[in-house]
């Protein structure tokens, strides 16, 4: 993973753009995020907060399975996980408009090491 330590969600986000290449781990990002709604309307329609649970561990399940089996890296939430969530929720928002793979288009070279 990355040596340096990001203090600004500016500064990460390249970073988390370039964490996320490819589509299909983009793609479970966006499937798990989704359910968080799903699950908290779940748990509002039944009164019961428990469901509040699933809507965080859901879209974790997501994201994991896109990191560890699609992209082969280890999900920032482990060392970022304030900047990941809210990331999260930027890339949720561009693949809205449509606009995600223009982001990874732009950020694609400048993540890229040096040789």
């Amino acid at each position: 993973m990355d040596q340096q330590r990001y203090k600004t969600l500016q500064e990460f986000w390249p970073f988390y753009v370039g964490e996320h290449a490819k589509p299909v781990t983009r793609w479970l990002h966006f499937a798990g995020t989704s359910t968080i709604f799903v699950w908290l309307l779940v748990a509002l329609l039944r009164r019961d907060p428990r469901f509040i649970i699933a809507a965080i561990v859901s879209p974790y399940a997501y994201a994991w399975v896109g990191h560890f089996f699609v992209e082969h890296n280890r999900p920032a939430t482990f060392k970022y996980p304030v900047k990941s969530l809210i990331s999260d929720f930027i890339m949720y928002g561009k693949m809205w408009q449509g606009k995600m793979d223009a982001e990874v288009a732009r950020y694609a070279t400048s993540t890229k090491p040096q040789e």
